[in-house]
């Protein structure tokens, strides 16, 4: 595990949680840690800087030591606004940093290599984009944005797309496939049934 110089990292924490009863999914405790904090944990070292996409009050995520940049897109509009967020913040305060990288807080277990291994791919396959894939399954949350398609996917997002998949297949794209030995590594916790499940798999695998 290494931090890829020029990319910034964005953990999306800006949904509602509807399935979890509202509130901040990402503050809810795993093994005695927040998911915000896992997900920190994992995320920092693979990445040259890392934000927080998050709404409303910021003194909530103040002890995790993360720049919190809210929505540019008005009505929580998903992890596209997300995406935006992390690319116009690089623009406006990281230039020199070509390439996005963002992760969802709700996936405690994702790799500690996700960063090197799906830069190395989209460099081998010579596309724009990347996202993660296990058991044969895309996580387009996982993906690898290159900032230079900021202003198309705003134009998008303007025009009402929310969907991640059908605005990536425009542009060149590459799935990387990540062993699910055990534990699935992209396992997200959307409900708090999928928390107790989490805790066993501590429990049993250690992760």
């Amino acid at each position: 595990m290494k931090a890829h110089h020029h990319v910034v990292g964005v953990l999306l924490a800006g949904g509602q949680a509807r399935r979890m009863g509202g509130g901040d999914k990402c503050l809810q405790t795993l093994g005695g840690k927040t998911l915000l904090a896992r997900a920190v944990q994992r995320a920092r070292p693979q990445v040259d800087t890392l934000i927080l996409n998050a709404n409303g009050d910021t003194t909530r995520f103040s002890a995790y030591d993360v720049p919190i940049v809210a929505d540019v897109i008005d009505g929580f509009a998903g992890p596209l606004a997300g995406v935006l967020t992390a690319m116009e913040w690089t623009a406006e305060n990281a230039a020199d940093h070509e390439t996005v990288v963002s992760f969802p807080t709700d996936a405690p277990f994702f790799p500690t290599d996700l960063v090197e291994t799906m830069l190395e791919a989209r460099r081998l396959a010579g596309a724009a984009l990347a996202c993660a894939a296990s058991k044969g399954r895309p996580h387009p949350v996982f993906g690898v944005w290159p900032v230079s398609l900021r202003h198309e996917l705003r134009q998008a997002l303007e025009a009402g797309e929310r969907k991640i998949d059908r605005w990536t297949e425009q542009y060149p794209i590459v799935t990387v496939e990540f062993a699910a030995v055990g534990v699935d590594p992209f396992f997200n916790a959307n409900t708090l049934e999928d928390l107790v499940r989490a805790e066993q798999f501590l429990a049993e695998e250690g992760v």
